[in-house]
């Protein structure tokens, strides 16, 4: 018997958001091919997202959005939608990070969303 695997949908982190058209932006991802829910950081010289890097130094060591759908930077830059202000709640189960972070480092990526107005259950 043949198994399905269902992936992760555009936006299947999301709880509850008060407007769409306030909390969600078009942003640039800048490298990288990412999942629905994946912690965004925001690269200080250029402007653009990549996937949230703890250990990085160059601005996505801070979380700052929640990708919305699947996109595929890994030939270049691509332009996606992103969560990037609250209200807006979203399942913390749901969120993907890149590599392995420490407990330590995603509590600090979720206080990071909360400031920016995106509350984790």
């Amino acid at each position: 018997m043949t198994t399905l695997v269902e992936g992760k949908h555009p936006g299947g982190f999301l709880v509850w958001e008060a407007f769409r058209d306030y909390t969600r932006e078009t942003i640039t991802i800048a490298s990288g091919l990412l999942e629905p829910g994946t912690v965004l950081g925001r690269i200080t010289a250029s402007g653009k997202y990549a996937a949230h890097d703890p250990a990085a130094v160059d601005g996505t060591e801070t979380a700052v959005a929640l990708l919305w759908g699947r996109a595929d930077a890994s030939a270049g830059e691509v332009v996606a939608v992103a969560v990037v202000r609250g209200p807006a709640i979203v399942n913390r189960h749901d969120l993907v990070f890149a590599g392995t972070p420490t407990e330590g480092e995603i509590a600090a990526a979720h206080a990071a969303l909360l400031a920016a107005g995106i509350l984790l259950r």
